[in-house]
């Protein structure tokens, strides 16, 4: 090595600082080990990804579940998982990963968080209850209180503050080039920094990959786009990372690590264009609004299942991919967007984020309409108007295209509308069907209008979103084993390589099958790292 290069040694390499390296490095910590710990961004973004979440993980049979009086299991948890993976008589370890995971949920996850003061909503959220077969039969999306970057924020002043703190050393803006060998044992990595574009050599007796998956690449998500969905849309907006692009995926390829399932993904229905972008094609993942009506570029509603959020996410993409524009639109009244409207993350949820109870309680009660404000005004798929034929000019104005009719769209509108004015006892429509359910949980009610009708001249004006495909997590990824060592074409570890969080596909390549129940990234990060730390100490003390 020539003398630019400066050569580091230490126990463990960590390559990625997000949620899944900051749990791997505690751990490590904890056991007195020395860790190098690369990021190629700044230090002010130390969690990655799960520090912009909206921080809800899931979790079986918790405390929080019992005091709610939710009956939950891990036989109930694993069924529900597999009806929604769906999982081929070949993804052996995708389905172990999954029933680890649930085990585990509770001692690997739970009480690991509580133990660094992360805390958590009393009310636990129902999400991805399953549509046509069984999704969460029970509540189990537990919220972090003050959202991911809470969460990040509590893991980050315990690992600055770590008794064993000398023992870690950082590098961010540092992009690991490649991975090194020696003989069939990986023994580091060569990184170069961003800014000055000095090399840095890690020698290291394990080297733990974290880095993410592919979301953020829209290059690489078009390449491996699901077949069933047919050509990726023309307009793709990009909810990930600026740097999840897969690179350590290439890296571990090249010492034959196995790479599968990247054509499972978790992408959202409901994006739309960042009002203040940071990245090519940044979009936001809008919550969006129960009680709105999900319509087609034609301004013709989505059927004849009627799109309505909560019970299956995949279910909207697939729907809206099988329109003949894949984009969509959803109508709405400024009431109901009061009430309802959401952004998921932390960036748009201020009141959560800095654990602000008073505020928090306030948008419970009465809505978020400065949100409502800041949306109308700033993002550009928002469009306003007092009347339906107002709104379909404004709409084809926003396409620069004459697709939305308004005939079309008055009588979209005006057929849900008429069935609400019927009464409840002649509700025959499953969106209204689907709201009445939602209105029976707690947790759901005061965000769920109560049958609002779309046109309602005292909850003027009437808005119309235009919706695009967000990315936001690969779920395949870097073929794993159950104690997280990466896996070869052969099947067989790759000596001191280690895979974790999204990289892995957040557990053996591909932990979620073919859809996921919502919570279980965050919590595959933690669960992954940890099973990682676990075999790297066992091996050691063996060898000791």
């Amino acid at each position: 090595m020539n003398g630019k290069i400066e050569i580091i040694s230490t126990d463990v390499a960590i390559i990625g600082a997000g949620l899944a390296g900051i749990v791997a490095a505690l751990d490590l910590l904890d056991a007195g080990k020395n860790v190098v710990l690369l990021d190629r961004d700044s230090e002010e973004n130390l969690g990655g990804l799960a520090k912009l979440s909206f921080g809800g993980i899931f979790m079986v049979d918790t405390p929080i579940q019992r005091w709610n009086g939710i009956r939950d299991s891990v036989p109930l948890a694993i069924s529900d998982w597999n009806s929604t993976a769906e999982f081929s008589g070949r993804d052996l370890l995708p389905k172990l990963w999954a029933e680890a995971y649930v085990n585990q949920s509770s001692e690997d996850i739970y009480y690991f968080l509580r133990k660094y003061s992360v805390n958590f909503f009393p009310v636990v959220h129902w999400v991805e209850r399953g549509l046509f077969k069984p999704g969460n039969s029970v509540p189990r999306f537990h919220m972090v209180w003050g959202t991911g970057q809470g969460l990040i924020s509590s893991l980050k002043g315990r690992l600055l503050n770590h008794k064993n703190a000398e023992r870690i050393r950082f590098l961010f803006q540092n992009r690991v080039d490649r991975l090194t060998r020696s003989g069939r044992f990986v023994n580091g990595c060569i990184s170069r920094n961003t800014r000055t574009n000095r090399e840095t050599q890690i020698r290291a007796e394990n080297v733990i990959i974290a880095s993410g998956g592919i979301a953020g690449d829209l290059t690489k998500i078009r390449r491996h786009w699901p077949k069933n969905l047919g050509k990726p849309p023309e307009v793709l907006l990009n909810g990930s990372h600026p740097f999840a692009i897969g690179d350590m995926h290439r890296e571990a390829k090249k010492l034959k690590a196995r790479i599968t399932h990247l054509d499972k993904m978790w992408n959202y229905a409901a994006g739309v264009h960042h009002p203040d972008p940071k990245m090519e094609a940044h979009g936001l993942s809008l919550v969006p609004p129960k009680s709105a009506l999900w319509l087609d570029f034609e301004g013709r509603r989505i059927g004849p299942q009627p799109l309505i959020t909560g019970f299956d996410t995949k279910f909207l993409v697939e729907e809206i991919c099988r329109q003949k524009e894949k984009y969509s639109w959803q109508v709405l009244n400024w009431k109901i967007a009061v009430q309802e409207l959401a952004v998921s993350g932390s960036e748009f949820n201020e009141e959560i984020r800095n654990k602000n109870i008073m505020g928090f309680l306030r948008t419970v009660l009465f809505g978020n309409e400065s949100l409502v404000k800041k949306l109308v005004a700033d993002c550009p798929d928002f469009v306003v108007a007092d009347s339906i034929s107002e709104l379909a000019d404004r709409m084809n104005i926003l396409t620069g295209t004459k697709s939305v009719l308004p005939q079309v769209l008055n009588k979209s509108v005006e057929d849900y509308d008429s069935m609400i004015e019927r009464g409840k006892s002649f509700y025959n429509d499953d969106q209204l069907r689907r709201i009445a359910q939602l209105r029976q949980y707690r947790g759901d009610r005061v965000r769920t209008c109560n049958f609002r009708k779309i046109v309602d001249s005292k909850a003027l004006p009437l808005i119309a979103i235009r919706e695009f495909i967000l990315t936001r997590k690969s779920m395949g990824g870097i073929q794993t084993d159950l104690q997280s060592r990466v896996l070869n074409e052969d099947e067989n570890p790759v000596p001191g390589l280690y895979a974790v969080g999204e990289a892995a596909g957040f557990g053996g390549g591909g932990i979620h099958g073919k859809a996921a129940l919502e919570g279980t990234f965050l919590g595959g990060c933690i669960l992954t790292s940890r099973f990682a730390v676990r075999s790297i100490l066992e091996r050691r003390n063996r060898n000791l």
